[in-house]
């Protein structure tokens, strides 16, 4: 690996982005430069293989996991699970929300802390497009329904089309949401996270910046909006290695 690729792989690791992430952009920026080309294999053994490695060991913690071991990730257990009322379930969504051609439609969850502190997080499917919303008072379905509402009427009406969430207590005033906000919510089946697996993803990138167990209580809404900036900044292979803030 030559000095200049060293360089910027170096710095997106800063950035927090991973192996594939950084290898994928690469291919796309410097697509005339086969020297500014490196595999996220290449870039793992690097980071791994400390005795021969071309990369600074401590660039290991940027990884999403923290690991200087590369493991098999495990599955979430669900979270917040209760009933809810008079649900439009995942079934009944328009088309267009399913192949991602219109943009406006989301994906929604709670990234949970110590009791009983969370953050909510939206995700456009089209763009993969995140916008963190604070809870200070906490993940009742009054306090989300007034935060979800107050951050989907930022947006333009244009990209206020719908959301989809899981069956969780936070969301029983879903109907409430939809007469404050225009959004019609839709949820997925029992236990099938996979059907807004783009918010999952997305929860899943955010424990770098907020491990498990943490209190997420007093977190301004002025350092989530910095995190969801560099999570909108961070190319996606789904996205052709652009962007969401690009997309």
């Amino acid at each position: 690996m030559c000095a200049r690729l060293r360089e910027v792989v170096e710095e997106k690791l800063g950035e927090r982005w991973s192996p594939q992430q950084i290898s994928g952009w690469l291919g796309r920026t410097y697509a005339d430069e086969p020297e500014m080309r490196v595999s996220h294999e290449t870039i793992y053994l690097s980071l791994f293989v400390q005795t021969r490695g071309a990369l600074r060991g401590e660039l290991c913690a940027q990884l999403r996991s923290g690991r200087r071991t590369r493991q098999p990730r495990g599955r979430r257990a669900p979270q917040g699970q209760g009933r809810v009322w008079e649900m439009l379930m995942i079934s009944e969504r328009p088309a267009e929300v399913e192949d991602r051609a219109v943009p406006g439609h989301w994906e929604g969850d709670l990234l949970l802390g110590k009791r009983p502190t969370g953050v909510a997080t939206l995700v456009e499917r089209t763009s993969r497009f995140t916008q963190l919303v604070a809870l200070p008072d906490g993940y009742r379905a009054e306090p989300v329904r007034l935060a979800l509402t107050q951050s989907i009427r930022s947006l333009p009406a244009q990209l206020r089309r719908s959301l989809t969430w899981d069956q969780g207590k936070e969301m029983a005033e879903h109907a409430r949401f939809r007469v404050d906000s225009g959004v019609q919510v839709y949820f997925c089946d029992p236990r099938s996270p996979w059907q807004r697996g783009s918010n999952e993803n997305t929860n899943g990138l955010l424990r770098q910046y907020f491990p498990k167990r943490g209190d997420l209580g007093g977190i301004a809404q002025e350092q989530l909006d910095a995190v969801a900036a560099q999570l909108n900044g961070r190319p996606r292979k789904t996205l052709g290695w652009m962007t969401p803030a690009e997309r």
